[in-house]
Parts: C-alpha cells; structure tokens; sequence
C-alpha cells in the first residue's frame, strides 16, 4: 500500500508542468511517461523524445505567432519560458541539429498555483532569430523550452514549412487560436551581477553563508581522531 502511495507521488512529481503547443502544430503528443520514458519523454532534448516528423504547418517568413499552454500537469507554480529555431538537415532524425538560435528573449511564466493550470498563453509576433532570414519553402523546426523551478528543461517542438505573409495556407490567427489566459501571468528576467571577471568570490547568498558559517564541521572527524590518538 505505501509503495503504491509512493509510487503515484513520484509519478506525479515526474509528470510536472508540461507544454503543449496550441499554434502553430504541435510535432506530437509527447506527455508520456511508461517503461520505455520512467521519467517522461518531454525532459528529453531537443524535442521532447518525439522523432522529426511530416506533419508540418505553414509559418511566415516574417515571424509569426506562437501559442502553448505551459502548465497541463500538477507541477511548479513559476517557471522561465525559452523559444529557439532550429534548421537544415544533420540531425540524428534528419531534422535540425540543434535548436540554439534564440527568437526571443526568455520569460517568467507566473501560475495561479502549483496545481494544474492548462490555460494558453500566445505571443503573436514572434520574431526570427537576430541576422537570420528564410525563403518559402524552407523547412525549419520551433522549439518551446520550460525550464522548471528545480532546473530541470521540458522540450516541445512545431515543425514548419516558411511561407510568404498572407499565404493561404498559413492557419489563420485570431482569438480563438491565439489568447492568454487571465490565471497566466508573465514577468521579465533581470540579471544582477554580484561578481565581475576577476574579482575575488563573493557570493552572497543565505547558502554560502551557511555554508561558511558551519564550515568549521568538516573538521570534526580530524580533531576528534587527534583527540583519540592523544589519548
């Protein structure tokens, strides 16, 4: 019985705050956790376990909108949202080989709680990656990274084809594809540096100083066989 309890506890922990990508077309349902994935496919880089597909959506050449929801599962109330580009053909799947072109810069995604909360959030503007541009017909892969409270990186990914603005065949955005929620909230990230390039460390944190305050502690077991030896 308790291995059990236990067992649905850690699955449930495994299972936290994944993504899925509402516009343009989600590569594929990635929010599987079984023998194959025990800690869940959408931790694995790039794209959440899930191998480059043929199911792709018409995107403009010009950027274009960006639509997911960040919190499907129980899972971490914050969270800092990452959206990269990858391109060409090398991958080991025969898609991008790697996603480290940024299109914005990250964000902080604010929930109402560390429950479930699978409301959407869109940017409907999200450029290309600073010095890069694409033809139509050009084939490129985006990938929606969630860096969790703990650390750890959830991947999901959209595989699309460029299109000139005002195409056809790009799905049409509106209200209904592309809102944000009223329990979502966001917040910008800022960085403080508490130490430059060559300057002894200094860091201020509760931990460090914790840490320097109870550091003496190391140096029990050497005293205490001293003490015995001297006996």
């Amino acid at each position: 019985m308790l291995s059990s309890i236990l067992l649905a506890v850690i699955t449930s922990t495994l299972a936290a705050a994944h993504t899925i990508i509402t516009y343009p077309g989600w590569r594929g349902d990635n929010l599987i956790t079984n023998s194959t994935w025990p800690y869940g496919m959408q931790w694995t880089y790039p794209c959440g376990g899930i191998q480059l597909t043929t199911n792709r959506s018409y995107w403009p050449t010009t950027g274009g909108a960006v639509a997911f929801q960040p919190g499907w599962f129980q899972g971490h109330q914050t969270a800092f949202l990452y959206i990269n580009l990858g391109f060409g053909t090398t991958g080991p799947d025969g898609g991008p080989e790697n996603m480290s072109f940024p299109m914005i810069a990250p964000f902080q995604i604010l929930g109402p709680s560390k429950g479930p909360y699978p409301g959407t959030m869109c940017l409907p503007q999200v450029p290309l990656p600073s010095n890069m541009s694409f033809n139509a017909g050009d084939n490129a892969t985006i990938q929606v990274v969630e860096i969790a409270q703990h650390g750890a990186a959830l991947f999901s990914c959209a595989d699309i084809t460029f299109a000139e603005p005002g195409d056809e065949r790009i799905a049409k955005v509106n209200e209904s594809n592309c809102f944000n929620s009223t329990d979502i909230g966001f917040a910008e990230i800022y960085t403080v540096t508490t130490k430059e390039i060559g300057d002894a460390a200094n860091i201020p944190t509760s931990a460090a100083t914790l840490w320097s305050a109870w550091s003496w502690l190391g140096y029990l077991p050497v005293i205490a066989c001293s003490l015995w030896f001297s006996i």
